[in-house]
């Protein structure tokens, strides 16, 4: 997720990039964007508006707060009629045209911050019964409909059915559901980088590891979103499987690869152009809700511990995607993001937008902790009882499209 600008942003300029949801330099934001009301960030929403809301309102609830009523209001308004998100509808009280195009992305993230709100069902089903109208034949799902499946796309989809209780093992095309797509984007054992994920194969049919694609994966593989826990350990640390490995071994596999590749430097590396051997902030934080969910949180705790002292001007630049990456990715851990290297992550995102509500009975886990040993605290437990359930996981702030 690099704050993953958006697939959008990447289409429009022709770019097939790697790394989390879209990673690449982008259009540059019109300095004269208007910021709507409700909408968190003060940069440009034409390519991100949905996916950074979405993003910013699954992490208020992980930490025990009630999302603005105008944050809410906001992301339902920017549904079409017919279920679908886009990533920016700037006129929200005209009708979805031809002009306005609908991507799974946008729609999967909407779900799972819908239905991490709650009080949302009718918006809910709606956007799932598109999703799943947009299904292709190979069981998993494009960026925008119509073209090709990619492991990110169909992984963020897996996320937001498993949030909205529908299994997605049952939803099926000729016969095949999302979990028989991805076995097609692992790299073979054996291979150079093998265990990693694709985000789809290039025009010779060939697998090129995406960083971005493999955390997404991983996450998809194990039928988790944006918020996942820690998970059980796996029966080995290397690849293993055949051409076609099962669901689970995708996961430990891509687990393998993420934890091969943090294992030295404590981040992953973007490979975009211009950037070469820069961190990865986005795709890094990703990779620490996907390794502790395949049950790795050695190598999980040591890209935190990374993050933690050098991601911070990172966010500051990015803007609500980024914060709520590293929160996500905090709350995996159970550790506090309120002193995280000294600042405060939630007061942070929270000042971005309308200001948020503290459950009743809840810690202001915007304060920072003083004694960081006490990791453990009372606002984890209530965030952890408000997304028990839920099954929403993560990855994505705009989808990248190869490399990493």
């Amino acid at each position: 997720m690099n704050v993953r600008r958006s697939a959008a942003a990447l289409a429009a300029v022709g770019v097939l990039a790697a790394a989390a949801p879209a990673t690449a330099a982008g259009p540059s934001p019109s300095p004269k964007a208007t910021v709507p009301s409700g909408l968190y960030g003060k940069g440009d929403p034409t390519y991100d508006g949905v996916w950074r809301q979405s993003l910013t309102l699954v992490a208020q609830r992980t930490l025990g707060y009630r999302p603005a009523a105008p944050a809410v209001d906001w992301l339902t308004g920017q549904q079409c009629a017919n279920g679908a998100f886009a990533a920016y509808r700037a006129a929200p009280d005209k009708p979805c045209d031809a002009k306005l195009k609908p991507d799974t992305n946008s729609t999967a993230a909407a779900v799972q911050a819908l239905a991490a709100t709650g009080g949302h069902g009718g918006a809910v089903e709606k956007a799932v019964g598109w999703l799943k109208s947009v299904q292709n034949k190979d069981g998993g799902w494009s960026y925008y409909p119509g073209d090709p499946s990619d492991a990110n796309s169909t992984s963020v989809v897996i996320g937001a059915l498993a949030a909205a209780g529908t299994d997605p093992a049952s939803v099926r095309v000729s016969g095949k559901s999302p979990y028989d797509a991805l076995p097609a984007w692992s790299v073979p054992c054996g291979r150079d980088g093998g265990g990693a994920l694709a985000f789809q194969p290039d025009e010779k049919g060939e697998l090129t590891p995406n960083a971005d694609a493999t955390a997404a994966g991983l996450l998809g593989a194990l039928g988790k979103g944006f918020v996942a826990g820690t998970g059980k350990a796996p029966e080995r640390d290397g690849c293993s499987g055949a051409d076609r490995p099962t669901r689970r071994q995708v996961a430990d596999n891509a687990g393998a690869y993420l934890a091969a590749a943090v294992g030295t430097s404590g981040h992953l590396t973007s490979t975009l152009p211009g950037a070469k051997d820069q961190p990865d902030f986005g795709n890094t934080a990703d990779a620490v809700v996907a390794l502790a969910a395949d049950g790795r949180g050695g190598p999980a705790r040591t890209a935190y511990a990374w993050l933690e002292k050098n991601a911070g001007p990172w966010a500051e630049r990015s803007g609500p995607a980024a914060y709520a990456q590293l929160i996500l990715a905090a709350h995996t851990l159970r550790e506090q993001p309120g002193d995280f290297g000294g600042t405060s992550l939630v007061a942070s995102l929270n000042a971005l937008g309308p200001a948020p509500h503290m459950e009743a009975g809840g810690h202001d886990p915007a304060a920072r902790d003083e004694k960081k040993d006490s990791k453990a605290g009372v606002w984890w437990f209530v965030g952890v009882c408000l997304v028990a359930g839920i099954g929403i996981g993560f990855l994505l702030s705009g989808r990248k499209k190869r490399g990493a």
